[in-house]
Protein backbone atom coordinates (compact mmCIF):
# COMPACT_ATOMS: atom_id res chain seq x y z
CA UNK A 1 0.00 0.00 0.00
CA UNK A 2 1.26 3.50 -0.84
CA UNK A 3 2.11 5.80 2.06
CA UNK A 4 -0.39 8.30 3.41
CA UNK A 5 0.33 12.02 3.23
CA UNK A 6 2.80 13.33 5.80
CA UNK A 7 0.31 15.81 7.29
CA UNK A 8 -2.05 12.91 8.00
CA UNK A 9 0.69 10.77 9.52
CA UNK A 10 1.58 13.66 11.86
CA UNK A 11 -1.83 13.62 13.56
CA UNK A 12 -1.65 11.79 16.90
CA UNK A 13 -4.41 9.44 18.07
CA UNK A 14 -7.11 11.04 20.20
CA UNK A 15 -6.59 9.70 23.73
CA UNK A 16 -10.17 10.61 24.69
CA UNK A 17 -11.54 8.27 22.04
CA UNK A 18 -8.94 5.67 22.95
CA UNK A 19 -10.05 5.37 26.59
CA UNK A 20 -13.76 5.81 25.77
CA UNK A 21 -13.79 3.06 23.16
CA UNK A 22 -12.05 0.78 25.65
CA UNK A 23 -14.73 1.67 28.20
CA UNK A 24 -17.55 0.92 25.76
CA UNK A 25 -16.03 -2.54 25.34
CA UNK A 26 -15.85 -3.05 29.14
CA UNK A 27 -19.02 -4.50 30.71
CA UNK A 28 -20.64 -2.21 33.29
CA UNK A 29 -17.93 0.45 32.96
CA UNK A 30 -18.60 3.90 34.41
CA UNK A 31 -17.83 6.24 31.51
CA UNK A 32 -16.68 9.67 32.70
CA UNK A 33 -14.33 10.26 29.79
CA UNK A 34 -16.57 11.87 27.16
CA UNK A 35 -18.69 15.02 27.10
CA UNK A 36 -21.99 13.54 25.96
CA UNK A 37 -25.10 15.20 27.47
CA UNK A 38 -27.51 12.54 28.69
CA UNK A 39 -30.90 14.28 28.66
CA UNK A 40 -33.66 13.35 26.20
CA UNK A 41 -33.96 15.74 23.26
CA UNK A 42 -36.92 18.11 23.75
CA UNK A 43 -40.00 16.97 21.85
CA UNK A 44 -40.42 20.22 19.91
CA UNK A 45 -36.88 19.85 18.54
CA UNK A 46 -37.51 16.29 17.38
CA UNK A 47 -40.83 17.35 15.88
CA UNK A 48 -39.20 20.13 13.85
CA UNK A 49 -36.82 17.64 12.25
CA UNK A 50 -39.65 15.19 11.56
CA UNK A 51 -41.80 17.92 10.03
CA UNK A 52 -38.96 18.83 7.67
CA UNK A 53 -38.84 15.25 6.43
CA UNK A 54 -42.64 15.01 6.24
CA UNK A 55 -42.84 17.97 3.89
CA UNK A 56 -39.90 16.54 1.91
CA UNK A 57 -37.71 19.58 2.46
CA UNK A 58 -34.58 17.54 1.84
CA UNK A 59 -32.83 19.51 -0.89
CA UNK A 60 -29.81 21.76 -0.68
CA UNK A 61 -29.97 24.83 1.50
CA UNK A 62 -27.77 27.89 0.99
CA UNK A 63 -24.17 27.19 1.94
CA UNK A 64 -24.49 29.59 4.88
CA UNK A 65 -27.68 27.97 6.18
CA UNK A 66 -31.37 28.80 6.18
CA UNK A 67 -32.11 32.45 6.86
CA UNK A 68 -34.25 32.00 10.02
CA UNK A 69 -31.53 29.92 11.68
CA UNK A 70 -28.84 32.48 10.89
CA UNK A 71 -31.08 35.15 12.39
CA UNK A 72 -31.69 33.06 15.51
CA UNK A 73 -27.96 32.54 16.05
CA UNK A 74 -27.33 36.26 15.46
CA UNK A 75 -29.95 37.25 18.03
CA UNK A 76 -28.52 34.86 20.64
CA UNK A 77 -24.96 36.12 20.18
CA UNK A 78 -26.07 39.77 20.13
CA UNK A 79 -27.93 39.27 23.41
CA UNK A 80 -24.82 37.71 24.97
CA UNK A 81 -22.30 40.26 23.76
CA UNK A 82 -24.40 43.41 23.91
CA UNK A 83 -23.35 44.26 20.36
CA UNK A 84 -25.42 43.96 17.17
CA UNK A 85 -24.71 40.92 14.99
CA UNK A 86 -26.05 41.02 11.45
CA UNK A 87 -27.29 37.58 10.29
CA UNK A 88 -25.09 37.95 7.22
CA UNK A 89 -22.11 37.40 9.55
CA UNK A 90 -23.45 34.00 10.69
CA UNK A 91 -22.47 30.82 8.88
CA UNK A 92 -24.18 27.56 9.87
CA UNK A 93 -21.72 24.66 10.16
CA UNK A 94 -21.88 20.92 10.69
CA UNK A 95 -21.05 21.21 14.37
CA UNK A 96 -18.32 23.22 16.06
CA UNK A 97 -15.54 20.95 14.85
CA UNK A 98 -16.37 21.55 11.20
CA UNK A 99 -16.68 25.23 12.05
CA UNK A 100 -13.15 25.28 13.48
CA UNK A 101 -11.85 23.47 10.39
CA UNK A 102 -13.64 25.94 8.13
CA UNK A 103 -12.27 28.94 10.03
CA UNK A 104 -8.70 27.61 10.03
CA UNK A 105 -9.02 26.86 6.31
CA UNK A 106 -9.83 30.52 5.77
CA UNK A 107 -7.07 31.92 7.97
CA UNK A 108 -4.02 29.66 7.67
CA UNK A 109 -1.61 29.07 4.81
CA UNK A 110 0.78 26.13 4.82
CA UNK A 111 3.53 26.83 7.34
CA UNK A 112 1.57 29.48 9.22
CA UNK A 113 1.39 29.23 13.01
CA UNK A 114 -1.68 29.14 15.21
CA UNK A 115 -1.36 29.65 18.97
CA UNK A 116 -3.33 27.04 20.93
CA UNK A 117 -3.73 26.43 24.68
CA UNK A 118 -1.89 23.67 26.55
CA UNK A 119 -3.95 22.05 28.06
CA UNK A 120 -6.51 22.43 25.30
CA UNK A 121 -8.91 20.36 23.25
CA UNK A 122 -6.89 17.94 21.08
CA UNK A 123 -8.54 18.74 17.75
CA UNK A 124 -7.11 22.27 17.86
CA UNK A 125 -3.70 20.85 16.98
CA UNK A 126 -5.06 18.00 14.86
CA UNK A 127 -7.01 20.35 12.60
CA UNK A 128 -4.10 22.75 12.17
CA UNK A 129 -1.77 19.93 11.11
CA UNK A 130 -4.30 18.60 8.62
CA UNK A 131 -4.18 22.06 7.01
CA UNK A 132 -0.35 22.03 6.84
CA UNK A 133 -0.19 24.72 9.53
CA UNK A 134 1.87 24.59 12.71
CA UNK A 135 0.19 24.61 16.13
CA UNK A 136 2.25 26.46 18.74
CA UNK A 137 1.22 25.90 22.34
CA UNK A 138 0.92 28.60 24.97
CA UNK A 139 0.95 27.34 28.57
CA UNK A 140 -1.87 27.30 31.09
CA UNK A 141 -0.21 26.60 34.43
CA UNK A 142 -1.77 25.33 37.69
CA UNK A 143 -0.19 28.14 39.68
CA UNK A 144 -2.09 30.67 37.53
CA UNK A 145 -5.38 28.81 37.85
CA UNK A 146 -4.87 27.49 34.31
CA UNK A 147 -5.55 30.97 32.91
CA UNK A 148 -3.46 32.30 30.02
CA UNK A 149 -0.92 35.03 30.65
CA UNK A 150 -0.51 37.73 28.03
CA UNK A 151 3.28 37.64 28.34
CA UNK A 152 3.38 33.89 27.69
CA UNK A 153 1.33 34.27 24.52
CA UNK A 154 3.26 37.27 23.27
CA UNK A 155 6.58 35.45 23.77
CA UNK A 156 5.43 32.80 21.27
CA UNK A 157 4.41 35.16 18.48
CA UNK A 158 6.67 35.00 15.43
CA UNK A 159 6.45 36.49 11.92
CA UNK A 160 4.56 33.33 10.91
CA UNK A 161 1.87 33.62 13.60
CA UNK A 162 -1.56 34.31 12.12
CA UNK A 163 -4.16 33.12 14.65
CA UNK A 164 -4.66 33.09 18.42
CA UNK A 165 -7.13 30.37 19.42
CA UNK A 166 -8.88 30.85 22.76
CA UNK A 167 -11.41 28.64 24.56
CA UNK A 168 -13.63 29.89 27.38
CA UNK A 169 -15.37 28.17 29.09
CA UNK A 170 -12.56 25.69 28.70
CA UNK A 171 -12.63 22.07 27.70
CA UNK A 172 -10.97 20.32 29.56
CA UNK A 173 -10.45 22.73 32.43
CA UNK A 174 -13.80 24.30 33.27
CA UNK A 175 -11.92 27.62 33.54
CA UNK A 176 -13.66 30.84 32.44
CA UNK A 177 -11.90 34.01 31.30
CA UNK A 178 -12.68 37.22 33.15
CA UNK A 179 -13.94 40.21 31.13
CA UNK A 180 -10.60 41.93 31.76
CA UNK A 181 -8.55 39.01 30.45
CA UNK A 182 -10.81 38.68 27.42
CA UNK A 183 -10.38 42.38 26.65
CA UNK A 184 -6.60 42.09 27.02
CA UNK A 185 -6.47 39.11 24.64
CA UNK A 186 -8.34 41.08 21.98
CA UNK A 187 -6.01 44.05 22.55
CA UNK A 188 -3.00 41.76 22.10
CA UNK A 189 -4.41 40.40 18.84
CA UNK A 190 -5.06 43.91 17.59
CA UNK A 191 -1.58 45.09 18.55
CA UNK A 192 0.12 42.09 16.89
CA UNK A 193 -2.26 41.90 13.91
CA UNK A 194 -3.61 38.43 14.68
CA UNK A 195 -6.95 36.81 14.10
CA UNK A 196 -8.73 35.46 17.18
CA UNK A 197 -10.55 32.16 16.78
CA UNK A 198 -12.78 31.80 19.83
CA UNK A 199 -14.18 28.35 20.67
CA UNK A 200 -17.34 29.02 22.69
CA UNK A 201 -18.91 25.56 22.73
CA UNK A 202 -19.84 25.84 26.41
CA UNK A 203 -21.08 29.44 26.42
CA UNK A 204 -24.41 28.40 27.99
CA UNK A 205 -22.83 26.87 31.09
CA UNK A 206 -21.06 29.09 33.59
CA UNK A 207 -21.43 29.09 37.37
CA UNK A 208 -21.51 32.39 39.27
CA UNK A 209 -19.35 34.12 36.65
CA UNK A 210 -20.36 35.57 33.27
CA UNK A 211 -19.38 34.21 29.89
CA UNK A 212 -17.79 37.08 27.96
CA UNK A 213 -17.05 36.58 24.28
CA UNK A 214 -14.12 38.31 22.57
CA UNK A 215 -16.76 39.58 20.14
CA UNK A 216 -17.77 42.05 22.86
CA UNK A 217 -14.40 43.83 22.44
CA UNK A 218 -13.99 43.48 18.68
CA UNK A 219 -15.11 46.95 17.67
CA UNK A 220 -18.05 45.83 15.53
CA UNK A 221 -16.27 42.85 14.00
CA UNK A 222 -12.76 43.11 12.61
CA UNK A 223 -10.62 40.19 13.75
CA UNK A 224 -12.67 37.75 15.89
CA UNK A 225 -14.29 34.60 14.54
CA UNK A 226 -16.40 32.87 17.18
CA UNK A 227 -17.45 29.23 16.97
CA UNK A 228 -20.69 27.98 18.54
CA UNK A 229 -22.50 24.66 18.71
CA UNK A 230 -25.85 23.28 19.74
CA UNK A 231 -24.25 19.92 20.58
CA UNK A 232 -23.56 20.88 24.18
CA UNK A 233 -26.14 23.63 24.74
CA UNK A 234 -29.11 21.47 23.72
CA UNK A 235 -27.59 17.98 23.75
CA UNK A 236 -27.78 17.69 19.95
CA UNK A 237 -24.41 16.04 19.45
CA UNK A 238 -25.60 13.79 16.61
CA UNK A 239 -27.46 16.45 14.63
CA UNK A 240 -24.20 18.33 13.97
CA UNK A 241 -25.20 21.99 13.97
CA UNK A 242 -22.97 24.88 14.91
CA UNK A 243 -22.24 28.37 13.67
CA UNK A 244 -19.40 30.73 12.98
CA UNK A 245 -19.84 34.45 13.65
CA UNK A 246 -17.37 36.23 11.41
CA UNK A 247 -16.33 39.76 10.52
CA UNK A 248 -18.38 41.25 7.69
CA UNK A 249 -17.14 40.76 4.14
CA UNK A 250 -16.19 37.07 4.30
CA UNK A 251 -19.49 35.66 3.01
CA UNK A 252 -18.41 34.88 -0.54
CA UNK A 253 -15.15 33.21 0.46
CA UNK A 254 -16.81 31.22 3.25
CA UNK A 255 -19.49 29.95 0.87
CA UNK A 256 -16.86 28.78 -1.60
CA UNK A 257 -14.87 26.93 1.04
CA UNK A 258 -18.04 25.44 2.57
CA UNK A 259 -19.11 24.20 -0.87
CA UNK A 260 -15.86 22.30 -1.21
CA UNK A 261 -16.21 20.60 2.19
CA UNK A 262 -19.87 19.68 2.87
CA UNK A 263 -21.94 22.08 0.71
CA UNK A 264 -24.46 22.70 3.50
CA UNK A 265 -25.77 21.30 6.77
CA UNK A 266 -28.63 18.78 6.48
CA UNK A 267 -31.98 20.60 6.36
CA UNK A 268 -33.73 18.53 9.10
CA UNK A 269 -30.86 19.33 11.45
CA UNK A 270 -31.14 23.03 10.64
CA UNK A 271 -34.86 23.17 11.37
CA UNK A 272 -34.34 21.21 14.59
CA UNK A 273 -31.67 23.75 15.56
CA UNK A 274 -34.06 26.61 14.79
CA UNK A 275 -36.65 25.05 17.08
CA UNK A 276 -34.06 24.64 19.82
CA UNK A 277 -32.93 28.28 19.64
CA UNK A 278 -36.38 29.85 19.36
CA UNK A 279 -38.48 27.47 21.47
CA UNK A 280 -38.69 26.87 25.23
CA UNK A 281 -35.34 27.00 27.00
CA UNK A 282 -36.19 24.58 29.82
CA UNK A 283 -33.60 22.08 28.58
CA UNK A 284 -30.73 24.55 28.96
CA UNK A 285 -31.81 25.70 32.40
CA UNK A 286 -32.31 22.16 33.69
CA UNK A 287 -29.02 20.99 32.20
CA UNK A 288 -27.11 23.88 33.79
CA UNK A 289 -28.59 23.07 37.20
CA UNK A 290 -27.75 19.38 36.76
CA UNK A 291 -24.14 20.10 35.78
CA UNK A 292 -23.69 22.48 38.71
CA UNK A 293 -25.06 19.85 41.08
CA UNK A 294 -22.79 17.20 39.61
CA UNK A 295 -19.80 19.54 39.93
CA UNK A 296 -20.57 20.12 43.59
CA UNK A 297 -21.10 16.41 44.29
CA UNK A 298 -17.86 15.38 42.60
CA UNK A 299 -15.91 18.21 44.24
CA UNK A 300 -17.14 17.13 47.67
CA UNK A 301 -15.86 13.60 47.09
CA UNK A 302 -12.46 14.87 45.94
CA UNK A 303 -12.29 17.16 48.99
CA UNK A 304 -12.95 14.22 51.28
CA UNK A 305 -10.00 12.16 50.06
CA UNK A 306 -6.99 12.84 52.23
CA UNK A 307 -5.11 15.91 53.36
CA UNK A 308 -5.21 19.52 52.20
CA UNK A 309 -3.37 20.49 49.02
CA UNK A 310 -1.17 23.53 48.59
CA UNK A 311 -1.45 23.42 44.78
CA UNK A 312 -4.97 24.70 44.20
CA UNK A 313 -6.08 25.39 47.76
CA UNK A 314 -8.28 22.30 47.81
CA UNK A 315 -8.51 19.41 50.22
CA UNK A 316 -7.91 15.78 49.33
CA UNK A 317 -7.35 15.21 45.62
CA UNK A 318 -6.39 18.61 44.14
CA UNK A 319 -8.68 19.95 41.41
CA UNK A 320 -9.55 23.16 39.63
CA UNK A 321 -12.86 24.57 40.83
CA UNK A 322 -14.90 24.54 37.63
CA UNK A 323 -16.53 27.86 36.74
CA UNK A 324 -17.98 26.66 33.45
CA UNK A 325 -18.51 23.84 30.93
CA UNK A 326 -19.23 20.40 32.45
CA UNK A 327 -15.83 19.01 33.37
CA UNK A 328 -13.74 18.71 36.51
CA UNK A 329 -9.94 18.83 36.15
CA UNK A 330 -8.29 16.78 38.91
CA UNK A 331 -4.68 16.02 39.86
CA UNK A 332 -3.91 12.29 40.11
CA UNK A 333 -0.13 12.69 39.93
CA UNK A 334 0.15 11.01 43.33
CA UNK A 335 -1.10 7.79 41.72
CA UNK A 336 -0.10 7.98 38.05
CA UNK A 337 3.65 7.47 38.35
CA UNK A 338 4.41 10.05 35.67
CA UNK A 339 2.27 8.41 32.97
CA UNK A 340 -1.37 9.40 33.29
CA UNK A 341 -2.32 7.75 29.99
CA UNK A 342 -1.19 4.34 31.22
CA UNK A 343 -2.71 4.93 34.63
CA UNK A 344 -6.11 5.74 33.07
CA UNK A 345 -5.99 2.43 31.22
CA UNK A 346 -5.17 0.55 34.41
CA UNK A 347 -7.87 2.41 36.34
CA UNK A 348 -10.43 1.30 33.77
CA UNK A 349 -9.21 -2.31 33.91
CA UNK A 350 -9.03 -2.47 37.69
CA UNK A 351 -11.86 -0.20 38.84
CA UNK A 352 -14.15 -0.13 35.80
CA UNK A 353 -14.06 3.66 35.49
CA UNK A 354 -13.02 5.64 32.41
CA UNK A 355 -11.63 9.16 32.78
CA UNK A 356 -9.84 11.19 30.12
CA UNK A 357 -6.07 11.36 30.72
CA UNK A 358 -4.75 14.90 30.92
CA UNK A 359 -2.13 14.25 28.26
CA UNK A 360 -4.97 14.04 25.74
CA UNK A 361 -5.00 17.83 26.08
CA UNK A 362 -1.29 18.60 26.08
CA UNK A 363 1.93 18.03 27.99
CA UNK A 364 0.88 20.20 30.95
CA UNK A 365 -1.94 17.72 31.48
CA UNK A 366 0.51 15.04 32.65
CA UNK A 367 -0.73 13.76 36.00
CA UNK A 368 -4.22 15.25 35.58
CA UNK A 369 -7.54 13.79 34.49
CA UNK A 370 -10.72 15.26 33.05
CA UNK A 371 -13.96 14.05 34.65
CA UNK A 372 -17.13 14.58 32.61
CA UNK A 373 -19.99 15.90 34.73
CA UNK A 374 -22.79 15.54 32.18
CA UNK A 375 -24.11 12.06 33.03
CA UNK A 376 -26.21 10.70 35.85
CA UNK A 377 -25.42 11.72 39.43
CA UNK A 378 -25.28 8.18 40.83
CA UNK A 379 -22.84 6.97 38.16
CA UNK A 380 -20.64 10.05 38.64
CA UNK A 381 -20.51 9.61 42.42
CA UNK A 382 -19.73 5.92 42.02
CA UNK A 383 -16.88 6.58 39.60
CA UNK A 384 -15.28 9.51 41.44
CA UNK A 385 -15.47 7.63 44.73
CA UNK A 386 -13.12 5.00 43.28
CA UNK A 387 -10.32 7.49 42.62
CA UNK A 388 -7.33 6.78 44.88
CA UNK A 389 -6.66 9.27 47.65
CA UNK A 390 -3.20 10.79 48.09
CA UNK A 391 -1.03 8.32 49.94
CA UNK A 392 -3.01 5.36 48.61
CA UNK A 393 -1.37 5.12 45.16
Amino acid sequence: MSQLAAHVRSVDPNQIREITQAAWATPNAVVLSIGEPGFPTPEHVLQAAQDTLARDETGYTPNAGISPLRTAFAERVAAQTGTPVDPSRVFVTSGAQQGLHLAMSMLLDAGDEILIPNPGYPTFAMTARLLHAEPVEYPLHPENGFQPRIEDIEARITPRTRVLLVNSPSNPLGAVFSPELTRDLVSLARRRNLWILSDECYEAFTYDVPHVSPLAFDGGGERVIASYTLSKTYGLTGLRVGALVTPAGLEAQLSTVMESIVSCVASPSQYAALAALTGPQDYVQEAAAHYRGNRDAASAILDSKGMASAILDSKGIPYLAAQGAFYLWADLSHASGGNIRNWAGRFLSEEGVAVAPGTAFGSIGEGWIRIALCGGRAELVSGVSRLPAPGVG
